[in-house]
C-alpha cells in the first residue's frame, strides 16, 4: 500500500464487525439520535452505548438485537428485566424473560435474564449479548466482570449499555473495551496511559521539574499528554456517549430535564463511640454502618414527619435491612422490596408502584436504583447515605428522567456527624460531572464522524523549509520530505530512529515512535529505509544509531531485552541494503542505572538475585552500504581527519572515549507535554561516522534530525547537510543550532590566525 493508506491504518480505532442497515429498517418510534446510534451500533457489531438515563438505551439495545437477527441474550439487573419486556412491546418486539437455557424457545431469537442467572446458560449458543447497566464491569477485580468477560469472549456481537461507565476515572473504560474484545485493559494502559506513581521529570520553559505520583489506593494512571486526542478518537470508534441529544447536534426539545432540588436534613444526635470519650470522625465503612444503626431512631422520626407533610408518591432509599424494616413499620402506606424477595414479587411490586397502587416504595439502591423508570413519582428520600456516588446518582435518576413532568425533590436524612459523607458524595458528583462533560467534549467531534460514517481528517500537519549557505532544514514527515530529494544525491546519512514508544513526543500517526507493536513500527520504518536507498549515491553508506530495547511486562508481557539492532538489520536487508558492519559505543552502567532506574543494573538486584541482573545496554552504530560502485572515494587520511593510530583505535569495533554528556543542549526544545526528554546523539559518535564515511564538501542527511546534532557536526566538519524533523519545537531549536554551527565554521580560530 502507499504511505497515505498506511497512515490511515495506524489510527487507533476499533473496526466494524457488524452489518450495514438503512434508517428505514429501524422502528419509527425511535428519535433521530436513537436511530443513528442504533444504525452505528449494528454496523460496529461490538460497541458501547453510554447514554445518560432516560435517553432510550432500552430501545436502542432491543433494536440492535432485532436488526442483527441472531440469537441474543440480554443480561440486566433483576429489577430491570421485567420492565424491559414491557418496553419491548412498544416497538413490537416479543421479548421473553428466562431463567435458564431450558426456557429458551426456538421461535423467539431474543431473550432477557438477570445477572444472577448467567451460570444457567450456555453462552456458546448465542450470536449476540447485551449487558444492560454494564457499569457492573467497572470493578477491576470484580468476579462478575471476570466471569462475564470469559463467558462472552467468543460471542461475535456484543453491546454494553450504561449511563455511568466510568464515574471515577477514564481507566475504568478499559474494562468495557476488554469485554467487547477491543483490547485488554493492560493493552489500553500501555497505549495511552502512564503510571503516575513513578517519579518522573518534566520540562517547562527550559526548566526541569520532578514530580512523584501518589501511592494511595494502589497504582494511579493518567493519560499521556500526547495520547489525549488518539485516546478519545479510539474511544469514539467503539463507544458513543451522550448527556443530552444536543451534545451531538440533535434537538433537545423532548429531552429537557425538570428542576432538581437536593437537600440534606441533619438530625442532631449525641452519638459517642464505645471506646472514646467523644466523637471525632468516621473511621471507614464499618464505622459508618455502626453510626447509621445507632442513629436510625432519631432519623426515622424526621423522615416520618417529612413524608406525612407532603402528599404524592415517594421512594425511600435505605442502606441496611433494619432501616427499611423500621421505615415500613413507621409508614402504614409503604411497601418494601428486599433482596431476599422472589423475583416475581419484586417485579409485581415495582409495577404496582409505577401504576400508583402504593404511595411509598421502600427499597435499596442496589435493588431498584438502576434502570427503573419511576417518573410516576417526583419525591424521594435517602434514609442515610453511603460513599457510593454511582448508586446515589442512579437512584436520583429513577425519577429525574427525561419524560418527568414535575420538579424532583430529593431529601437526605442524616445525623449531623455524617455530614462528611454528604460532602464526599458532592465532591464525587462534581468530579463525575467534570469527567462526563470532559468526555463528551473530547469525543464529540469523532463521534459525529462515526455516526455520519465520515472520516475526520486532522489538519495540523505542517511542512516548512529553511535554508542557509550549506544547509537545509525541513519541517515535516521524513517519508514525504525525502520525496523532494533527487535520486542518488546523498553522500552519507547519520541518524537515530525513534524507538517504538507510544505518544511520548507527539500524537501524530506520522511519528515513527507512535506504533502499537513491533510489526507496525517496522512497516512504517521500511518506507523510510526505501527512500534512503533511493536518495543515497551508489556505494555510499548510512549509519544508524540503535540499541537493544528493554522489554516491559506492561507493554510486552515479559521482562527482558528485545534485539532492536537485529530487527533493523533485517529490515534494511529486506529493502536492498548491504549490511556493512557495526560499532559498539561504550556506556557507563552506573550512569545508565541512575538515568533509567533499571532494576537489572542496581546493586540491590545483584545481591537479591543476580539472575535478573544484566549488563548495560550498549549503543550500536549499524553501517549499511547501497549496492553499486562508489565513484568518489572517501579519503579521511588525505583530508587530514584521520591517521593510522586513530584508525587502529576505531577499528576495534568498540568505540571508547565518547563522552556521554557531549550533546547539544536539549532542554529548550522540550515541550511541556512531552513525557520524556529528547535524547540527542553524542557529538563524538556523529563525528566519527562523518569523518570515516564522507569527504569535506559532501552532503550529509539526517531524516530524524531532532535538534540538529548531525547537521551541527557536519557543518563544523566542512560538509553540507539536510536535516528533516517532524516536531516543530525540535525544528525551531534545530534552526538555532544550524545557524550557530554555520557561524562557528566561518569564524577563524586563534590557530588559524597564527598559521596564516
Amino acid at each position: 500500500m502507499d504511505y497515505g493508506t498506511f497512515l490511515l491504518t495506524k489510527q487507533t480505532r476499533a473496526h466494524s464487525v457488524g452489518k450495514l442497515i438503512s434508517p428505514e429498517q429501524i422502528h419509527p418510534l425511535l428519535f433521530p439520535f436513537q436511530r443513528d446510534v442504533t444504525k452505528w451500533a449494528v454496523a460496529k457489531g461490538r460497541a458501547a452505548v453510554f447514554l445518560d438515563t432516560g435517553l432510550g438505551k432500552t430501545f436502542i439495545q432491543l433494536e440492535w438485537a432485532r436488526l442483527l437477527d441472531v440469537s441474543t441474550l440480554i443480561v440486566a439487573p433483576l429489577s430491570v428485566a421485567r420492565q424491559t419486556v414491557r418496553e419491548a412491546r412498544k416497538i413490537d418486539i416479543d421479548l421473553s424473560y428466562v431463567r435458564s437455557q431450558d426456557e429458551l424457545n426456538s421461535g423467539n431469537p431474543i431473550w432477557i435474564t438477570n445477572y444472577e442467572m448467567i451460570d444457567a446458560f450456555d453462552f456458546s449458543q448465542f450470536g449476540a449479548i447485551v449487558l444492560d447497566e454494564s457499569s457492573i464491569l467497572k470493578a477491576i477485580g470484580g468476579k462478575m466482570r471476570k466471569r462475564l468477560t470469559k463467558l462472552c469472549k467468543d460471542i461475535p456481537y456484543r453491546l454494553c449499555c450504561t449511563a455511568t461507565p466510568a464515574p471515577n476515572d477514564h481507566i475504568e473504560l478499559g474494562n468495557h473495551a476488554e469485554f467487547l474484545g477491543i483490547c485488554t485493559r493492560a493493552e489500553m494502559l500501555a497505549m495511552f496511559f502512564i503510571n503516575a506513581n513513578k517519579e518522573h521529570t518534566f520540562f517547562h520553559n527550559g526548566k526541569a521539574y520532578r514530580k512523584k505520583g501518589s501511592n494511595k489506593g494502589g497504582q494511579e494512571w493518567r493519560l499521556k499528554h500526547h495520547a489525549e486526542q488518539p485516546f478519545f478518537r479510539w474511544l469514539a470508534s467503539w463507544a458513543v456517549a451522550l448527556i443530552k441529544p444536543s451534545d451531538l447536534g440533535y434537538d433537545d426539545d423532548d429531552f429537557i430535564l425538570p428542576p432538581l432540588t437536593v437537600e440534606p436534613l441533619y438530625v442532631q444526635c449525641d452519638y459517642r463511640p464505645d471506646d472514646q470519650l467523644f466523637f471525632t470522625h468516621i473511621k471507614g465503612i464499618k464505622h459508618a454502618s455502626e453510626i447509621r444503626r445507632r442513629t436510625a431512631p432519631m432519623r426515622l422520626e424526621r423522615l416520618r414527619e417529612l413524608i406525612n407533610a407532603n402528599g404524592g408518591q415517594w421512594i425511600v432509599w435505605c442502606g441496611l435491612n433494619e432501616e427499611s424494616k423500621a421505615v415500613v413499620a413507621a409508614l402504614p402506606d409503604a411497601v418494601e422490596v428486599k433482596g431476599g424477595d422472589a423475583a416475581e414479587y419484586k417485579a409485581q411490586t415495582f409495577e404496582a408502584f409505577q401504576d400508583g397502587q402504593y404511595r411509598v416504595l421502600v427499597t435499596k439502591p442496589r435493588i431498584g436504583g438502576f434502570g427503573m423508570n419511576f417518573q410516576n413519582a417526583h419525591n424521594m428520600a435517602f434514609f442515610g447515605l453511603n460513599y457510593s456516588w454511582e448508586s446515589f446518582y442512579q437512584s436520583i435518576r429513577r425519577q429525574w428522567r427525561y419524560g418527568q413532568s414535575d420538579p424532583v425533590n430529593v431529601w437526605i436524612i442524616m445525623s449531623d456527624i455524617e455530614a462528611s459523607i454528604y460532602s464526599d458524595i458532592m465532591r464525587k458528583d462534581a468530579q463525575a460531572k467534570r469527567l462526563r462533560e470532559g468526555l463528551i467534549e473530547q469525543i464529540a467531534a469523532w463521534e459525529k464522524g462515526e455516526l455520519q460514517t465520515t472520516t475526520i481528517q486532522r489538519d495540523d500537519y505542517k511542512e516548512r523549509t529553511k535554508r542557509g549557505a550549506d544547509w537545509s532544514a525541513m519541517l515535516g514527515d521524513s517519508c514525504e520530505c525525502m520525496v523532494q530529494l533527487n535520486d542518488d544525491s546523498i553522500d552519507l546519512s547519520v541518524y537515530s530512529p525513534p524507538f517504538a514508544d507510544l505518544y511520548t513526543y507527539s500524537d501524530t500517526e506520522r511519528d515513527l515512535g507512535n506504533s502499537r507493536d513491533w510489526d507496525e513500527f517496522f512497516t512504517h520504518y521500511r518506507f523510510i529505509i526505501a527512500e534512503l536507498l533511493r536518495v543515497t549515491k551508489p556505494g555510499r553508506l548510512t549509519c544508524v544509531h540503535t540499541s537493544d530495547i528493554p522489554a516491559m511486562a506492561q507493554k510486552d508481557g515479559y521482562i527482558g531485552v528485545r534485539d532492536f539492532p537485529g530487527a533493523v538489520i533485517e529490515a534494511y536487508e529486506a529493502e536492498g541494503w548491504i549490511f556493512h558492519g557495526r560499532a559498539f559505543v561504550q556506556k557507563n552502567p552506573q550512569a545508565q542505572a541512575i538515568r533509567t532506574h533499571s532494576q537489572a543494573l542496581l546493586f540491590v538486584q545483584l545481591r537479591k538475585d543476580s539472575g535478573m541482573s544484566r549488563p548495560a545496554l550498549i549503543d550500536q552504530v549499524l553501517i549499511f552500504r547501497k549496492p553499486g560502485d562508489n565513484l568518489i572515494p572517501m579519503t579521511p587520511v588525505e583530508n587530514g581527519e584521520m591517521d593510522n593510530e586513530l584508525w587502529i583505535e576505531w577499528a576495534h569495533g568498540i568505540w571508547m572515549g565518547i563522552n556521554e554528556t557531549d550533546t547539544l543542549q536539549y532542554n529548550p526544545a522540550r515541550a511541556a507535554d512531552d513525557e520524556k526528554h529528547i535524547c540527542p546523539l553524542q557529538l563524538g559518535t556523529i563525528e566519527r561516522c562523518i569523518k570515516l564515511y564522507s569527504n569535506p564538501g559532501e552532503l550529509v542527511l539526517d531524516p530524524f534530525a531532532g535538534i540538529g546534532s548531525t547537521g551541527y557536526v557536519a557543518l563544523q566538519l566542512g560538509r553540507k547537510t539536510i536535516c528533516i524533523e517532524l516536531k516543530e519545537s525540535y525544528f525551531n531549536e534545530m534552526l538555532k543550532n544550524l545557524q550557530q554551527a554555520e557561524v562557528e565554521a566561518a569564524t577563524p580560530t586563534l590557530f588559524d590566525t597564527i598559521s596564516s
